[in-house]
């Protein structure tokens, strides 16, 4: 057929796509934490999407899932993804874990994901995605070896690691439960509990004061449109249709991807190690997300 060679290489470059979005996260966060509590800024964020997104589900007549099960499987894939990693996220970064040593706790889900789909999803998992995962895994640490420093790191990566876990989790949770679903009621139905339970916490834990700048605004509408919107969509599209370990070793392009949009907005410059580094995490992305034969 005509269309199946652009369908085929738009399928190509959606992971791609999906990396450089997800990596502006952490750009976007040191952005805008500066101005606001981790989660204070979370749940503007949330609620600014539920603004968006009722009115377009309203608007479109988006199918409903068919039963109330389906949907609180949608919810729960939701709380995990969102309120525990980009929770854990925030407030590792807020806490003063820097940024790509956040990124590389985040980026062993692939070893977390691959030690569960066997056990959760029934995949198996070939010797030479197994061989790219440990290749991606060695590429991460060397490009973020030179951020780790005299950081205390033991307070600090609690919430990280709880970012891992959620991450790892919501993705096989999604994958096991809730593969296919309407991408913009399911939005809605993953971001509304996800909202109650961090303003719950919020509450709790925080001022809640914002100071409303210039940069926490940009900021704020680019994690909301560009990542909330945009790389969240994108992952569930890369979820449904792809296996658990394949969508998993994306993560291990992140914090190189990071490290590159870095150098081009604040000129952080990179080393030979990380440059080195860079190679092996694209080397292991490739042959993990390779069909085994």
């Amino acid at each position: 057929m005509p269309t199946s060679k652009p369908i085929s290489r738009l399928t190509a470059v959606l992971p791609f796509l999906f990396v450089f979005l997800w990596s502006t996260g952490f750009i976007g966060a040191k952005f805008g934490l500066p101005y606001a509590e981790p989660l204070t800024f979370l749940l503007t964020r949330y609620c600014l999407v539920l603004a968006l997104m009722i009115p377009f589900v309203l608007l479109t007549r988006a199918p409903w899932p068919a039963t109330a099960r389906q949907a609180m499987h949608i919810g729960v894939s939701g709380l995990l993804v969102h309120a525990v990693y980009l929770g854990g996220v925030f407030m590792a970064i807020k806490h003063g874990l820097p940024a790509g040593v956040t990124a590389l706790v985040v980026g062993m889900q692939p070893l977390l994901t691959a030690c569960g789909v066997g056990l959760l999803l029934g995949e198996r998992v070939a010797p030479r995605q197994w061989l790219g995962l440990f290749l991606g895994f060695v590429g991460v640490s060397l490009v973020v070896a030179n951020k780790l420093g005299d950081v205390p790191l033991v307070s600090m990566l609690v919430p990280a690691f709880a970012a891992l876990l959620g991450i790892t989790l919501g993705t096989l949770y999604q994958k096991r439960f809730c593969p296919h679903f309407d991408l913009r009621t399911g939005s809605v139905i993953q971001f509304l509990p996800t909202a109650v339970l961090t303003a719950v916490v919020a509450s709790a834990t925080e001022s809640m004061l914002i100071d409303w700048t210039p940069q926490f605004v940009f900021a704020l509408l680019w994690l909301v449109l560009v990542l909330s919107v945009g790389a969240i969509s994108l992952l569930n599209v890369l979820i449904r249709s792809g296996s658990a370990v394949n969508v998993a070793t994306l993560f291990y392009l992140t914090p190189p991807s990071t490290a590159v949009i870095a150098w081009l907005l604040f000129d952080e410059t990179l080393s030979g190690l990380a440059i080195a580094g860079m190679v092996l995490a694209v080397s292991g992305v490739y042959l993990a997300r390779a069909r085994s034969r």
